[in-house]
């Protein structure tokens, strides 16, 4: 059997509406209240003030006091009191002998009759005003004296009813209820207007949904490890969840929300992705000890509200791409080793085919000398294994594409002297993009050649790579450090991120490093990182020159034997 569904609750945008339109009735409500009871104390004050004014005008008037003094005082008063009470509005007026015997009233048969109400007060010669119900009903009168010479000569009370009163407060509060309706309406519409758009914002949930969702959003920025930033429209940042803060380095305490993004001290590059208007997808960012995947988005609800960026950390996966690429220039000079050696064995094969099985034994014997010879320069002047498998694996590399390759003489580094706060993984990322950098400058030139320098020197590693390639102009020597930056076309998928890289890592140990003019014409690449306990100048190392194919000065079987070697190293 099916459970009938629960009602969901009133919306926040419909709790505020009801909550809003109870209130605004409540106001109008007691607004009209008061204004009725007010109105009814003024409208019986008025009575009474222009109940007094028309009994004592009356009292006043020469007229009265003449026809007091005829033999038929009705007979003038009565036409006069009537004309008087049409004309001020009143309901009543009475004039009477100063014994409260009627000379005048509204119905003629009353004529002659005592008055109805009290009169002791103006027969001592005061004006006074009292509420009493008469021949007409209940009315609020004022009674004053008819005096002559000082003597009260007649009584005058002009009178109006209750009803009347009560009549003209009814109008009032008519005309005011409908006032206040008018106002609940305009309130009520006024009302369900700011609520459909609170409820658009709000997209119809209620106060516990919203807060629920607040939760959720508050423990997934905590939770996520990547960086999310969140811009308004005028590029300040509105939200920086845990992960951002640490891939930017702004740190937990700085509180970076509400601040320009321009403000931030970001790289020039980055800052210009954030900033940007159109979208960017998976651009490659680096900060000071960071690489970083940069995706912007607009967020727009028919006008620019601002922009979410999401930053993912690739350093490692960086680091992780160099070490590829450091492997498979290995395996591709495996490869090529593996076709020369069979080249090789089927030369000494036929050799011996041929009935030469002395220069099948020169043969195979001065391929190996060579390429013994050749490794064991290298290892000698650079006995750091890392650094030694580096440059023995792009010099194959450079081999492939045209180009010599020389480890300086003055070249020195033993096994065991580089500190442990300097990995391995940092070694292949600065000498190996300076090197590659450095192969694809000098290839094309006339005399294609890059030099390679690993030493210590004044308690720091030295590592210097030149080229003989068209160098670097002085004006582009910081630019050339940026990411982006090339001075020949990019490729697909870029250029320029090895060189920001090496800047990104020599930075992060503290060093050094520098571009200049070398001698040759070329750029002078040279990176200066410090070493915990000092090291010594090991300058007497030998050049181990690494062939370019074809060079050299050798003949025949020993040209062969260098460009052989070349590749086996």
């Amino acid at each position: 059997m099916r459970l009938p569904a629960l009602p969901r609750p009133r919306s926040l945008a419909g709790q505020l509406f009801a909550m809003q339109a109870v209130l605004l009735a409540l106001v109008v409500a007691g607004y009209a209240l008061f204004a009725y009871v007010s109105n009814r104390d003024q409208a019986e004050e008025a009575a009474r003030r222009q109940a007094v004014a028309v009994a004592r005008s009356i009292a006043d008037a020469p007229s009265v006091r003449a026809a007091i003094h005829t033999p038929d005082p009705s007979a003038e008063l009565q036409p006069y009191a009537l004309r008087v009470q049409k004309d001020t509005g009143v309901d009543f007026v009475t004039i009477m002998t100063p014994g409260g015997i009627r000379w005048t009233h509204p119905d003629p048969h009353q004529i002659g009759r005592p008055f109805l109400g009290n009169i002791a007060r103006a027969q001592r010669g005061d004006t006074f005003t009292e509420t009493y119900t008469g021949t007409l009903g209940p009315s609020v009168r004022a009674v004053t004296p008819i005096e002559e010479d000082g003597r009260v000569i007649g009584l005058v009370s002009a009178g109006i009813k209750v009803e009347s009163i009560s009549e003209r407060v009814r109008e009032q509060v008519v005309a005011l209820f409908s006032v206040a309706a008018g106002v609940l309406v305009l309130g009520a519409i006024g009302t369900y207007v700011i609520n459909a758009k609170l409820r658009r914002h709000t997209h119809g949930m209620n106060a516990t949904e919203l807060s629920r969702m607040h939760d959720y959003h508050q423990a997934t920025l905590h939770a996520v490890r990547e960086g999310l930033l969140m811009l308004d429209a005028r590029r300040r940042v509105a939200l920086l969840n845990d992960g951002g803060r640490e891939l930017l380095g702004l740190g937990g305490e700085e509180d970076v929300v509400g601040r320009p993004v321009a403000d931030l001290g970001l790289p020039a590059p980055l800052t210009g992705a954030l900033l940007a208007s159109e979208p960017r997808v998976d651009e490659v960012h680096l900060t000071a000890s960071r690489v970083l995947v940069v995706n912007t988005s607009p967020v727009s609800g028919g006008e620019r509200r601002g922009t979410v960026v999401t930053l993912r950390d690739v350093t490692e996966l960086q680091a992780l791409m160099g070490e590829l690429d450091s492997e498979r220039g290995f395996t591709q000079a495996l490869r090529a080793q593996a076709h020369e050696a069979a080249n090789r064995l089927h030369t000494v094969v036929s050799l011996i085919e041929l009935g030469r099985p002395e220069e099948a034994v020169e043969f195979a014997t001065a391929e190996l000398e060579l390429a013994q010879a050749l490794t064991d320069r290298v290892v000698s002047a650079v006995s750091e294994p890392v650094l030694a498998a580096l440059l023995l694996g792009k010099t194959a590399q450079a081999n492939e594409r045209g180009v010599e390759l020389v480890v300086s003489e003055d070249s020195g580094l033993d096994d065991g002297l580089l500190p442990r706060n300097l990995p391995s993984r940092d070694l292949v990322t600065i000498l190996g993009n300076l090197v590659d950098n450095a192969v694809d400058a000098a290839r094309g030139s006339p005399r294609a050649r890059v030099t390679v320098t690993a030493r210590t020197q004044d308690a720091e590693l030295v590592l210097r790579v030149a080229d003989t390639g068209p160098g670097v102009d002085p004006a582009h020597a910081d630019l050339v450090f940026r990411r982006g930056f090339s001075t020949k076309p990019a490729p697909p998928g870029g250029r320029g991120l090895g060189l920001a890289l090496v800047r990104q890592t020599v930075l992060r140990h503290g060093g050094r490093l520098t571009v200049a003019q070398g001698e040759e014409g070329g750029a002078v690449f040279e990176a200066r990182l410090p070493l915990e306990g000092g090291g010594t100048d090991q300058g007497a190392g030998n050049e181990a020159r690494l062939p370019l194919e074809g060079g050299g000065t050798d003949q025949g079987a020993g040209n062969e034997a260098r460009r052989t070697a070349g590749r086996t190293a």
